[in-house]
């Protein structure tokens, strides 16, 4: 046994890449095939090199002609090799060959494996860096259906022999996880960086499927993401279902809206409604190319300093239930949002917010941090002629709405503030029922919490009925009956 010193700091023990892989290798249960495409056959490699390969690996292939791939997998409507229908495809014809070939008889307790990644890595311009699809079905009893796990991942290097073995080590922490780490998918998605850094890769994408992870909720899972790091944003559709940012977004006009959304409030959907009206009638902007986005930032999800995933769904739930595809991002900067978007779009956008969002944009304290200060930010933030929808507010001490006409930012900002007020850069929100102005969130919450009456109506039609049913934000039955 190892001696242990007094004042020896604890070390996380992350099993290394050959370790992993000797591991499955050594299982005479798991078997399975290797499809790789467009970075090399690495993941497949370090199984190969790590010893008695010949009991896990059915079959290691990688069909990098498009002819041949084509012969294989069928042609794609787009054409276009990486993607997630072709990385689907390969999976499937990977899986139903090994099924077709293999006796289940002779085999009774073949724990059977797809692997596939379709990946493109950075070209000779060093212009793209790169990026991919990668994923496994697998089965984790022989009578049981398959689980599936796929990723999107964006490289950060800038030379293709890293990218190839980055993405190696990465499969194998993937076949690994599949198998060892099921039971917990929070430890599995961090597992996905063991011997790896943040400047390596990013994955922006993740979905679970399959009996094992039958209560695995997605959205929880990109939560995951960002929170460790993995990437800057993520995203999800309606239907709860992770999305790909990058497809969503590509070539779109995009109008965002940010909020806490705790609860969704008729302010919010008013806003929604009105901005949505006023961007479609924009030049260039018509409603096939455009993409509304609910966007959350992390530190709106963090209470007490961690973030409360209880309270993220429920929001997330809500939000769904209106038909939105919503966001969940590290920018707590307005700027950082819209650099990111440029990342996929040269269309038109906008920001709907509030009026207080928008003396916080106009508050020199948040740009301490860049060389050009808050000259800086606004380059960034309003280089793609983006427009900013202001909604109103009610004060209640002054009795007065306020407008982007007597909006007060600080006075050493008033100038520059009347720089884009004038050049049509802010626009305002006209709101018909100035009634629903003294609607916020925070206020709705505690009565909820609180078990007090009226809360109802001051949320969009529906809203409240998937509160009381689903008990979310505290809401409590027995509360309510006690009261009476």
């Amino acid at each position: 046994m190892a001696v242990s010193l007094k004042g020896d700091k604890i070390i996380s023990n992350v099993p290394t890449t050959k370790s992993k892989a000797l591991r499955i290798n050594l299982n005479s249960d798991i078997y399975g095939t290797f499809a790789e495409i467009g970075a090399g056959q690495e993941t497949a490699r370090n199984f190969f090199r790590s010893g008695a390969a010949s009991g896990t690996i059915a079959k290691a292939m990688s069909a990098y002609d498009k002819d041949f791939s084509d012969a294989i997998y069928g042609t794609e409507e787009d054409n276009r090799y990486v993607t997630q229908p072709r990385f689907k495809k390969i999976l499937g014809h990977q899986i139903d060959l090994m099924e077709d070939r293999l006796s289940r008889q002779k085999h009774p307790n073949k724990l059977f494996f797809s692997y596939a990644n379709t990946v493109t890595t950075i070209d000779f311009a060093k212009k793209f860096k790169g990026h991919g699809w990668v994923g496994i079905r697998f089965q984790l009893d022989p009578l049981e259906d398959y689980n599936e796990i796929v990723l999107h991942l964006r490289f950060k290097e800038t030379d293709a022999r890293l990218q190839q073995e980055t993405l190696g080590v990465l499969g194998v922490n993937l076949i690994y996880g599949a198998f060892y780490l099921n039971d917990d998918p929070k430890d599995l998605v961090k597992s996905f960086y063991d011997n790896l850094n943040n400047d390596q890769l990013e994955i922006d994408m993740i979905n679970f499927s399959g009996p094992r992870f039958m209560y695995v909720d997605n959205r929880l899972m990109s939560l995951q993401l960002v929170k460790n790091g993995m990437t800057n944003a993520v995203m999800f559709g309606p239907d709860g279902n992770n999305l790909l940012p990058a497809q969503v977004l590509y070539k779109k006009n995009i109008l965002a809206l940010r909020g806490s959304f705790r609860p969704v409030t008729m302010v919010n959907m008013d806003m929604y409604e009105k901005s949505k009206q006023l961007f479609l009638e924009e030049n260039k902007v018509s409603e096939s190319k455009t993409q509304v986005i609910f966007e959350i930032t992390l530190s709106n999800l963090t209470s007490e300093g961690k973030i409360n995933e209880r309270d993220f769904l429920d929001r997330a739930e809500l939000l769904c239930s209106l038909g939105q595809n919503v966001m969940i991002t590290s920018f707590q900067q307005y700027f950082k949002l819209v650099e990111y978007f440029s990342e996929f779009t040269k269309e038109r956008m906008a920001l709907a917010m509030g009026a207080q969002n928008l003396i916080q944009i106009f508050d020199e304290k948040y740009y301490r941090n860049l060389s050009g200060g808050i000259l800086e930010a606004f380059g960034k933030l309003f280089f793609k002629d983006l427009k900013v929808y202001m909604y109103p507010s009610h004060d209640p001490i002054n009795k007065e709405y306020i407008t982007s006409e007597n909006l007060k930012v600080h006075p050493r900002m008033k100038e520059l503030y009347k720089f884009f007020k004038n050049n049509g850069k802010v626009l305002d929100i006209k709101v018909t029922d100035k009634d629903i102005l003294d609607i916020f969130s925070r206020k709705v919450l505690k009565k909820i919490i609180k078990g007090e009456d009226g809360w109802e109506q001051l949320l969009p039609e529906g809203i409240s009925d998937i509160i009381k049913q689903k008990r979310l934000f505290g809401y409590s039955r027995s509360r309510i009956k006690s009261k009476h």
